[in-house]
């Protein structure tokens, strides 16, 4: 495919206005301040309110994006949603934010990568605008990840929190070009990171919702491992196909997962602190959202200007990994 089809018109992001602190963690579960800011850089996390959708949430993204791209949703023929924690298991989150934004006219579906579902997102908002299916496509990343969260499992429930980013997207016009796009996936990892029950596999029932099994499982150590190999190394990819050097980055905006993962990629790719965006101390692991609400954040702080060059990258359940570099 010949490059750049796709521009980023409009960014926007929200965040629920629940606070979950490790100073309130401390006082349920088996875990300190300490212990959870030096293994993962986390001091606080963002919790969906009482009866707050992820499609809720999803929409409320949406709205922004296109309020900073000058654009109603009449503009849009298309809804990308990227989420592991949908408002039911089918049909699709898309389907339920095109009701909420009124946008009769836009298709939607969704796009199920975990953590990497962003990124895999625009890789399809692409190949839609490259093949005249859509003009305009709204892409968004929606979680409700305390809704997976077992709150008594102090390896997990440290990690997660709520929120959602999104992005409108276009034909490339010269503004926030999408330059490459490198994803990849390894089925053989699915046991490492996935939630066991809901599906055909393992139907609800009481055992299921007794044993735990609708609850996020994940096996730390191996999936560090693997992500401390796979940010750095898609992120290179990504930047060669651009035809860019590592040292050409302007600002970094990785999968905000864990502070020592981040930091792992940040080295691979030879990258000073100042040229990596973070916000997991604030946040926590936000999955499909987390990039999304990143790049927002980082333009609005002024963290991007006219010229740079972006690489965003994420992994996740899967296990899924994409990166992709903008020319902004």
């Amino acid at each position: 495919m010949t490059r750049p089809f796709l521009s980023i018109l409009g960014t926007g992001h929200y965040v629920p206005e629940r606070v979950l602190t490790n100073a309130e963690l401390e006082k349920t579960i088996d875990t300190s301040d300490e212990w959870i800011r030096s293994r993962t850089g986390i001091r606080e996390r963002r919790i969906a309110a009482l009866g707050e959708r992820t499609t809720d949430m999803g929409a409320e993204a949406c709205r922004r994006a296109l309020a900073d791209a000058g654009l109603g949703v009449g503009d849009v023929d298309a809804i990308v949603a990227a989420t592991i924690t949908p408002d039911y298991p089918w049909p699709a989150a898309a389907c339920v934010i095109q009701d909420k934004l009124g946008a009769k006219g836009a298709f939607a579906l969704d796009v199920q990568a975990a953590c990497s579902g962003f990124i895999f997102g625009l890789s399809a908002a692409e190949g839609l605008i490259a093949t005249g299916a859509a003009r305009r496509v709204l892409v968004v990343g929606a979680e409700k990840l305390s809704s997976i969260t077992d709150w008594k499992d102090r390896n997990t429930c440290v990690l997660f929190g709520d929120g959602s980013g999104a992005v409108v997207v276009g034909p490339a016009n010269g503004r926030a070009r999408l330059m490459s796009v490198y994803q990849g996936s390894d089925g053989s990892m699915v046991p490492k990171l996935l939630q066991p029950g809901g599906g055909s596999v393992c139907p609800a029932s009481a055992e299921s919702v007794a044993n735990g099994m609708h609850f996020l499982k994940m096996d730390g150590k191996e999936v560090f491992k693997f992500a401390v190999r796979i940010m750095g190394e898609a992120s290179a990819e990504a930047v060669k196909r651009a035809g860019w050097k590592n040292e050409d980055v302007s600002l970094f905006i990785p999968h905000q997962a864990n502070q020592r993962i981040i930091d792992a990629a940040a080295k691979f790719m030879g990258l000073p602190s100042e040229r990596v965006f973070v916000n997991v101390d604030r946040y926590g692991n936000t999955s499909a959202a987390s990039v999304p609400i990143a790049l927002d954040e980082a333009r609005r702080a002024g963290r991007i200007k006219d010229g740079d060059k972006l690489v965003m990258v994420a992994f996740g359940g899967g296990l899924t990994w994409g990166a992709c570099a903008v020319q902004w």
